[in-house]
This record gives C-alpha cells, structure tokens and sequence, in this order.
C-alpha cells in the first residue's frame, strides 16, 4: 500500500537469495496461501507488473489499489486487475479512505470504479482505514460505519477492514464495533502471527506482515501478505472461478 506515516514498526529481514530476493512468509503460515498488495508504486517509470511470474512465485492472490478518497484512481488498476484474472492470481481491490470527505461518496466513487472491472470475480471490497482527516475517535468511528454500510449496501458483499493496531487503538478508540467485518492487518512484528489484535477481533483473515517484500515480476519492495483461510477457500471467496 502507499507508504504509511508515522510507522515505528520492526522490518521482517530477509532470509535468502534466490535469483529475486523475497521474504519468507511467517513459518505459522507458510502452508497458508500467499499474496502481495500493489499501487502504483509498484509501476516505478510506467513498469508493468509481471503477474504471471508473480503467480509462478506461488502468490495466489493480490490487493490492488483503486481509488483514494474522492478524486483519486490508481491509473493502472485496470491493467493489473485484468492481467492478474488472466494470470489466475485471486483478486482485491481496496480504497484508501480520505475522512474528511463524504463516506458515501466514497463509497460511490470505489464502487463505480473497481465494479467497473471486476463484474466477474473478486474479493469483497476492502476499506483501507491508515487516517483520520481531522476527525475525532466518535466522528471517524461514525464515518467509518457510514462507508462501510454504503459500500455494502451497493455491491451487496461484507467489506474487509485494513488498518493497523496503533491506529486502530488510538484514532479508532480501540472499538469493538466493528467484529463483524473480516479484519486485514499490518503487524510488523517479526513473529509467526499478528496481535494481540485490536478492537476485539479474535481473529484474522488477511495479514500484511512487510512493507518490504521482493518478488519476480514485481520492481522495487512490495507488502506481501498471508490469507488465514477464515473465510475459506481463497478462489470460492474470490470468486474466481476460471472458464466459467
């Protein structure tokens, strides 16, 4: 994802060289399946992205940047979320939340955009919660709510919620509200796991656990990611059924 400010978390090191440099996946969940997450930071100078060979690594699925606030689209969504389906990389696609503009539009926004592309397979929307635009814990938590239902209510799927602990426990007051809703979290800690988790989630489904990933098809680091499984099969929750 775009770079996050105010990060103080460790960095997972490398383990090893194999033609690209990677990094490894937690042991606790190296049978899990495997997926980065891109923008158009991973298009450095108009690059593509390779997703066949980001698939021959063993990724299985991927995130991929769409909208940011009201205004903003990631001018290569279209290409990378074509070229993954082709590639058979499980799809998603998130929205960067701007809180100092209308959930609603922004639900909007996302949806007009991502639907676009993505009539046939994906996986839920995905609402990437990094800022407060200015609002309050009562505020951000009420904006918070207000996009989720309106995302949902348009493309009639549960919503997944990105963040991270310290935002969560601070700007989002740590709030149990919203356990109903498949957590995605960025945990740089280093171990086989995330937590403890914030917000009262007992547990996870997607884990972003470096900023600082390497993978054939891909210039320059790239966050890599792990799937829990929670919500099973990846491809059925993708909805990635190919030749249908």
């Amino acid at each position: 994802m775009p770079r996050k400010s105010g990060w103080s978390l460790a960095r997972i090191a490398p383990l090893l060289l194999a033609g690209a440099v990677t990094l490894a996946a937690p042991a606790a969940a190296i049978a899990n399946p495997q997926g980065p997450d891109v923008s158009s930071w991973q298009h450095g100078n108009g690059a593509p992205i390779d997703w066949f060979q980001v698939r021959g690594a063993g990724q299985e699925f991927a995130m991929v940047k769409a909208t940011e606030g009201l205004f903003y689209t990631n001018p290569y969504f279209a290409q990378d979320s074509i070229s993954m389906r082709i590639a058979g990389v499980a799809r998603g696609a998130y929205h960067y939340a701007d809180p100092s503009t209308s959930p609603e539009a922004q639900a909007a926004f996302f949806a007009a955009t991502a639907l676009a592309v993505n009539q046939i397979g994906g996986m839920p929307p995905v609402l990437d919660l990094e800022s407060t635009g200015g609002l309050a814990a009562p505020q951000l938590i009420d904006w918070t709510h207000r996009y989720l239902n309106a995302v949902q209510a348009i493309t009639g799927r549960t919503p997944i919620i990105y963040t991270y602990p310290n935002f969560w426990r601070t700007a989002m007051a740590n709030t149990n509200e919203f356990t109903r809703y498949p957590l995605w979290i960025a945990d740089y800690n280093g171990r086989n796991a995330p937590g403890p988790l914030p917000g009262g989630w007992q547990n996870w489904a997607f884990w972003q656990y470096t900023d600082s990933g390497r993978l054939p098809g891909i210039n320059g680091n790239v966050d890599l990611n792990v799937y829990s499984g929670s919500l099973g099969d990846i491809n059925v929750y993708a909805r990635n059924f190919f030749g249908s």
